[in-house]
């Protein structure tokens, strides 16, 4: 009977608060130590919301065999063999196709000497796949029950120290009412936040993800601001969106965006708002009439309602306290 040691060493890294790469380095090097048979041991995660997924840690592999384990077409081969669908290890002998019919056995495996192996993917409680794990080795033997059947029952546990979720919820919860959110990538596309719905601002090209990729571009790691509800309209309501860094994910993953209703913004009315975010972006009052298609006299009157509903003696304070308050609502890129 094999020791039951790293079930607990297991647990005690999928509890830990470390950063990912830590939790996922001291997640190879255990079961290393307890399959030392396998030469080399690798884990992925996926990008959240979508069909990718991102390397995170490794033991005994080169940087060329790394890189190439990180590209797209691994997360493919995965799908293809259906190692995606199923929490049961697989050996490299149970494959459809043979490792050389692979591209990733005939360019990288093969030629760094690397023969046979289990790979499993990891699901978490509530069934979504977060990662793979991936353990090979120089012999082609298939490896033997006993290691599949302890592998499987690591796999919730490594699956819990490893995904990317713990990550995104953590972040989604410091926005109250939360109601819509996407995750923005760094290859320009947006993927859907595990948890919260979609919405119609958060379209892959719509101004709201271009202001906020640029925050994030920019280095900042928060930024919240207001936003029409409904078309741009100065009738409409509006919403809050809350920019966040990533934190704890991927390299590929910029941060999330996340749409939250709007609370009380000092009895400022939409057109006042509008106004507002042009104030803030140091627009005067004939080019904030010109924007606006109204007059420098409706300019000023407006900026003067907002002065006062903002108790602020300037232009420049009631920016600053604005931008404070989060009631800024920021032109269209």
């Amino acid at each position: 009977m094999r020791p039951v040691r790293p079930m607990a060493e297991m647990a005690a890294i999928a509890a830990s608060s470390a950063p990912l790469a830590e939790r996922a380095q001291a997640v190879v090097e255990t079961l290393h130590r307890w399959a030392p048979t396998f030469d080399t041991l690798w884990v992925a995660v996926t990008v959240p919301g979508t069909s990718r997924i991102a390397y995170v840690a490794s033991t005994g592999l080169d940087r060329s065999v790394v890189d190439y384990l990180d590209g797209p077409s691994v997360a493919r081969e995965i799908e293809l063999v259906g190692l995606d669908r199923s929490a049961t290890p697989m050996s490299v002998a149970d494959f459809p196709l043979a490792l050389e019919e692979l591209p990733s056995g005939a360019e990288c495996l093969l030629p760094a000497g690397l023969r046979g192996g289990l790979g499993t993917a990891l699901f978490d409680t509530g069934g979504r796949y977060v990662g793979f794990l991936g353990l090979l080795s120089t012999a082609g033997d298939p490896p033997p029950a006993w290691l599949r059947d302890r592998l499987g029952r690591l796999s919730s546990l490594i699956a819990r120290a490893l995904s990317p979720m713990r990550a995104l919820a953590a972040s989604a919860r410091i926005v109250r009412g939360a109601t819509a959110g996407a995750v923005l990538l760094d290859d320009e596309t947006v993927g859907p936040l595990p948890g919260l719905a979609g919405d119609a601002l958060l379209a892959g090209d719509s101004p709201v993800v271009r202001i906020a990729r640029a925050t994030l571009r920019d280095g900042q790691v928060y930024r919240s601001f207001l936003w029409p509800a409904h078309d741009g309209h100065a009738t409409a309501e509006h919403v809050r969106l809350t920019v966040l860094a990533a934190a704890d994910l991927p390299d590929c993953v910029l941060g999330l965006v996340v749409v939250a209703p709007a609370a009380e913004h000092r009895g400022l009315t939409p057109r006042e708002l509008q106004v507002l975010g042009l104030v803030i972006d140091g627009r005067s009052n004939q080019q904030i009439a010109r924007r606006l298609g109204v007059s420098g006299r409706t300019v000023a009157t407006h900026v003067e309602h907002i002065l006062h509903k903002l108790q602020a003696p300037s232009r420049t304070l009631a920016a600053v306290r604005a931008e404070r308050e989060g009631c800024y609502v920021p032109a269209a890129p």
